[in-house]
């Protein structure tokens, strides 16, 4: 069987709810043998909140979680010494061993939420303007939640940013290839022999999947919906309608 990626929001979790079927599922592949690992794009949480959010719900997870925050911390580490991180807590707090007063070597931007203005966006400008790296956790445009609908991520922060100073960010989340490497190599795979991606969104999950070589399974409990992917021109490899779906397909694969 080949290993499995899972995505988070709009697949695990909808809005601040677990969503239908995930004990069933997680129960299925602690059991499976399937190598699986969450991967998720959001910069609002870490894999310590992940981790809590499952015990919450009284579900145990045996596999790996990783969010691009925790991916961003370890890429800064090994690349800086100081960095100015524009993000929410607590994420912005994995950062502050890399604090500075005086201009930073990086500015490392996540998702604030609604806590974005012009003051923010124009101190990260002046930064980078100043010669500072551009670290993107990820470059989403949009997400959606059942309590605020339609919101706008980071990704038109980051772009803005970018074209402002001409310069352009390292993109540490999905769709980047490093950070589907980082996700197999927690489970001792690789792109080389092939794997399964299973997300909500046909740009940052199911597209980038197929590129470097896997299977996009694509889940209409999260952003996309059916008329959304009619009018795409990326087509899943599999169509799921929630994580009980999932399990048969998986099963069906398995045996």
């Amino acid at each position: 069987m080949k290993p499995l990626l899972i995505d988070m929001d709009g697949v695990l979790r909808i809005g601040k709810s677990p969503a239908n079927g995930l004990k069933e599922f997680i129960e299925f592949i602690n059991n499976s043998g399937i190598p699986s690992c969450i991967i998720s794009n959001t910069t609002l949480s870490n894999a310590v909140q992940f981790k809590e959010f499952f015990i919450k719900n009284n579900v145990e997870v045996n596999f790996p979680v990783m969010t691009c925050a925790d991916a961003a911390y370890n890429y800064v580490k090994e690349k800086y010494k100081t960095v100015a991180a524009y993000c929410s807590e607590p994420v912005k707090s994995m950062f502050d061993e890399f604090k500075i007063d005086g201009q930073p070597e990086a500015v490392v931007i996540g998702d604030m939420w609604k806590n974005w203005d012009f003051k923010i966006l124009n101190e990260i400008f002046v930064k980078v303007y100043n010669g500072a790296d551009i670290i993107a956790m990820q470059k989403n445009r949009f997400w959606q939640t059942p309590e605020e609908g339609l919101l706008l991520d980071v990704g038109p922060f980051v772009s803005a940013i970018e074209y402002a100073t001409g310069k352009e960010s390292v993109l540490i989340g999905k769709p980047s290839k490093i950070f589907f490497e980082i996700g197999l190599k927690q489970i001792n795979a690789n792109l080389e022999n092939g794997f399964l991606m299973l997300g909500d969104d046909l740009e940052v999950d199911i597209k980038p999947a197929q590129d470097y070589g896997g299977e996009g399974i694509l889940i209409y409990s999260g952003k996309t919906t059916q008329q959304m992917q009619k009018n795409s021109i990326i087509n899943p490899d599999y169509e799921t309608e929630n994580l009980f779906d999932v399990i048969e397909l998986l099963k069906k694969k398995l045996f």
